[in-house]
């Protein structure tokens, strides 16, 4: 019985899972994931819950619902894989041996990278809602704020959903607004990138969102520390930006795990084959979704995309043949802009977002870089087809390599 072993049981891990379980013959393949948290969380929707949009109980069910019959289940935590002797030690010295391994441990937030992030202004004054504490405690605290200085800051590159923090400033204008305050709160967007986000067009685009609203921009900021004392964040270069509320994106990090086994970058991102997605380290290691250091979006799309070429070339890898598949980084992001309307961006690591319609070439229902309700639909559509469709592993239409009918160069 050869042994296929999936570590992390969030979206990349779910999928594989039930993905690999229809290909490879039960009685020749044993499947067991691997996780410590029993929890499943559907992140995209954190965004919504500072707005009163969603509750805690919207984004939250069991993985165990998701987990196919005839894969093994563990809860535990790992301490380490051991890509020497094919194994994988958990918490309490428990060896898995494995013939294969996929890596989909994600990605965490590391607030306490930032000198005084968590001090003693955090979840009073400053928070986060990448994590489901955060955003519930932020939540709260905009039910009685009275306005001021509301500073969003990106800590560091890269960081989950790219577009998350610009939605959330767009979201906050248009609560405010339909609260009667907006012109008691200043809305600051402080980034380290130039810009609004990372490809021009886009850039562009989101840019002139930001100036319509009222949203002033502060770029290539690149946070030193947070001073509770006076409220205020300092860059390395000295700029200080004061806030009343500081909602910030921290740093993000792979699994420490990935650190004690020694197969990680700086930030604890898994090397890997941006085409295959295999390890840099191992053959038989593949890697997926947010762990891995590919140089494209940690988003739940590119999960979704890389999980049909990853179910390719391991089968290749298994049966000996060279890889048939390859990754061209395709993402996809639904950008909600308040109002009940959003947009859509759609590229690769080649090809930046244009304008035209998705995922049908002059049909969409969807629009490229256009903003409008039917995108906003899409968004909120989005978390019914990742509980019944994505984490199932079934077919979407939409293909995994980037299509260019439809785009307007």
């Amino acid at each position: 019985m050869k042994r296929l072993l999936i570590l992390g049981a969030g979206t990349g891990g779910t999928i594989m899972a039930n993905k690999m379980r229809k290909v490879l013959e039960r009685d020749e393949w044993d499947i067991t994931i691997v996780d410590q948290h029993k929890t499943h969380y559907y992140q995209p929707g954190f965004l919504f819950i500072p707005f009163g949009m969603y509750s805690k109980h919207d984004v939250i069910k069991p993985k165990s619902d998701f987990l196919p019959v005839g894969v093994n289940v563990i809860f535990s935590k790992i301490e380490k894989i051991d890509p020497d002797n094919n194994s994988v030690i958990l918490d309490e010295g428990v060896v898995l041996n494995y013939d294969y391994l996929i890596i989909a441990t994600g990605t965490r937030t590391a607030p306490e990278e930032t000198p005084g992030l968590q001090g003693e202004l955090w979840y009073k004054d400053i928070f986060d809602f990448y994590t489901i504490e955060g955003a519930v405690a932020l939540a709260d605290y905009f039910k009685t704020w009275k306005g001021g200085k509301l500073v969003v800051n990106i800590a560091e590159l890269p960081y989950k959903c790219p577009v998350a923090p610009l939605e959330f400033v767009f979201f906050a204008d248009a609560f405010f607004t339909e609260r009667g305050m907006r012109d008691k709160v200043e809305i600051i967007y402080v980034t380290p990138l130039p810009g609004a986000f990372t490809k021009p067009r886009a850039t562009k685009m989101l840019g002139e969102l930001l100036k319509e609203k009222n949203i002033n921009i502060i770029p290539d900021f690149n946070i030193m520390e947070v001073n509770n004392e006076d409220k205020k964040i300092v860059d390395y270069a000295g700029l200080e930006v004061p806030f009343d509320c500081l909602v910030s994106v921290p740093t993000n990090m792979g699994d420490p795990m990935i650190e004690r086994s020694g197969m990680g970058d700086d930030l604890n991102f898994v090397p890997t084959d941006k085409h295959t997605l295999q390890s840099q380290r191992a053959e038989n290691i593949f890697v997926i979704g947010d762990a891995a250091n590919v140089p494209t979006s940690k988003a739940g799309s590119v999960v979704h995309f890389e999980a049909d070429i990853l179910e390719e070339n391991l089968l290749c890898s298994i049966e000996g043949r060279p890889f048939t598949a390859k990754f061209d980084g395709h993402a996809n992001c639904y950008i909600e802009t308040g109002y009940g309307k959003g947009t859509l961006i759609d590229f690769n690591y080649d090809t930046e977002p244009l304008p035209g319609s998705f995922p049908f070439p002059g049909i969409g229902p969807f629009g490229l870089l256009k903003v409008s309700r039917m995108n906003h639909y899409g968004k909120l559509i989005f978390r019914w087809i990742y509980w019944h469709i994505l984490l199932k592993g079934k077919e979407m239409p939409i293909d995994s390599e980037m299509q260019m009918a439809g785009k307007k160069l």
